[in-house]
């Protein structure tokens, strides 16, 4: 099986207990003297087996392998992966069976990670995710005031739209971010407007 490594904590010992997102769901799972093995990282996406799953304690990892990707070498974009998929799981906490959208979205992103601009990915990601729950708000109203929004809007988390004055948040043009919530690109933002898009995201899915 084949899963993300969301989440990862000290047991006793060298022991690790870790989050990780598969296909399927996501599990919670024991490693004896994890902290000796390099393959078992935050961030990694990794292939194993388990052990246990009908017994009244953790189900236990064993037979690791690592998936690896180039980037992985490249510190600030591992630096910007692990602060992007560290969202997941307080996102996914209360969840164990899911479909293949997470870990597909994840899996996609890492593929395109030393390509392409990382903050661009996770800005179209989140357009991705906010579509896929039902969470996009593109009315021109403000969240705040409820008032309707002329030239220029910012967002809050989740991009829900909102006066600049309303929030004290950076303006942004109301035309090109409308048309990033329906086409879900980046193309015509510049990179300031990613930027400011990107610390958005960065407060939690």
């Amino acid at each position: 099986m084949k899963g993300f490594v969301i989440a990862l904590r000290r047991a006793k010992n060298e022991d690790m207990i870790a989050t990780i997102l598969s296909p399927r769901n996501v599990g919670t799972y024991y490693r004896f003297f994890g902290a000796r093995h390099s393959i078992l990282q935050f961030g990694y996406l990794i292939d194993f087996e388990v052990e246990g799953e009908q017994e009244s304690y953790l189900p236990r990892l064993r037979n690791l392998s690592h998936i690896g990707f180039e980037w992985l070498y490249d510190s600030n974009r591992l630096l910007l992966w692990q602060n992007y998929i560290k969202l997941f799981e307080p996102h996914l906490r209360d969840t164990e069976e899911l479909n293949s959208f997470y870990f597909d979205l994840l899996l996609q992103s890492a593929k395109k990670w030393g390509r392409q601009n990382p903050k661009r990915i996770v800005c179209e990601n989140y357009i991705t995710l906010l579509k896929y729950e039902g969470r996009m708000h593109d009315d021109e109203n403000c969240y705040i005031c409820e008032q309707p929004i002329e030239e220029e809007i910012s967002l809050m988390q989740a991009y829900i739209p909102a006066h600049p004055y309303c929030i004290q948040s950076a303006a942004l043009n109301k035309k090109k971010l409308l048309y990033f919530f329906e086409s879900g690109k980046t193309l015509y933002l510049d990179d300031s407007e990613v930027e400011s898009l990107y610390q958005v995201a960065m407060k939690g899915l």
